[in-house]
């Protein structure tokens, strides 16, 4: 049994590469994912995920498969459009969620369009769905080094973060943080996007992010618990879902968001703190 778990990290060394490369997105990208679903912004994290693809298909278009390029290309296309999203918002009568989907529909339509002109299918798919097996050294050192940034730059935005989280207006009356830390976290969540993107795709990247703390969202209400909850969901289902792809000859990243998807589910059935199992105690106490 414990060879089943072991060998194929023991044995291959691009299942360890995948091994290390999930776990710092999951370390980094999943607390992040916490906050956006405390800050009701979940589906921003979806749309800047297809934000970014324009940005990486002009690098894809000037340099190939270059990783300094469609990396960079990425995260000046995320901020882009955070960016002219909100000022939209801010400049006309639609709200900011109107916006920002209008930018990532363009932004994911330009994206492929700039791919399949230079490229092939497999190019496509590449750039779409990732491939968590093949990082290579410095795609290892690139998802350690936002994995660090972002957990740095948690710590240090974390009480400013919360309270802006919680009672922006609070912190509005006593503090001028509010803007600065906004656009701190949105440079964290486009860094982390990015990442996910060089193993994941730009599909897939935001899944790693989301699941994991919308499932720890449902085992506890203390914020703390809930990003370590989250980062050890995303861990696991990076583990689990590359000995679940190894074994079965499925895509390893499509695997490990489904498992994190498990995870979920399992999480809405039997979480602490609002699932569904727990909801039907309360009522049969409240009936009794």
């Amino acid at each position: 049994m414990l060879d089943f778990f072991l060998t194929p990290f023991s044995e291959f060394e691009f299942m360890r590469r995948a091994l290390v490369g999930g776990m710092a997105l999951a370390l980094s990208g999943a607390p992040v994912g916490v906050f956006l679903i405390l800050r009701r912004m979940s589906l921003t994290g979806d749309a800047m995920a297809h934000a970014i693809l324009p940005g990486a298909a002009l690098g894809y278009l000037f340099s190939g498969l270059s990783l300094g390029a469609m990396t960079t290309g990425g995260f000046a296309a995320g901020l882009v459009v955070a960016v002219a999203s909100g000022a939209v918002a801010r400049a006309t009568s639609l709200r900011e969620d109107a916006s920002l989907a209008a930018f990532y529909l363009m932004s994911l339509a330009l994206g492929v369009t700039i791919v399949s002109l230079k490229g092939t299918s497999i190019d496509l798919l590449h750039v779409l769905f990732g491939n968590v097996l093949a990082l290579d050294d410095a795609t290892l050192i690139l998802l350690a080094a936002i994995s660090s940034l972002t957990l740095l730059g948690l710590a240090a935005l974390y009480r400013s973060l919360v309270m802006e989280t919680v009672d922006p207006n609070f912190l509005a009356s006593v503090s001028r943080a509010g803007g600065p830390t906004q656009i701190a976290f949105l440079v964290l969540v486009v860094m982390n996007l990015v990442a996910g993107f060089q193993a994941l795709g730009t599909l897939l990247a935001v899944g790693l992010m989301m699941l994991p703390a919308a499932a720890a969202r449902l085992w506890t209400t203390d914020v703390t618990r809930m990003i370590g909850v989250a980062a050890l969901i995303g861990v696991l289902s990076v583990y689990i879902g590359l000995i679940a792809s190894f074994e079965s000859g499925a895509p390893s990243g499509p695997m490990i968001i489904l498992v994190a998807g498990v995870f979920y589910i399992l999480s809405v059935a039997f979480g602490r703190s609002g699932g569904l199992t727990r909801g039907m105690g309360s009522r049969r106490h409240l009936e009794a």
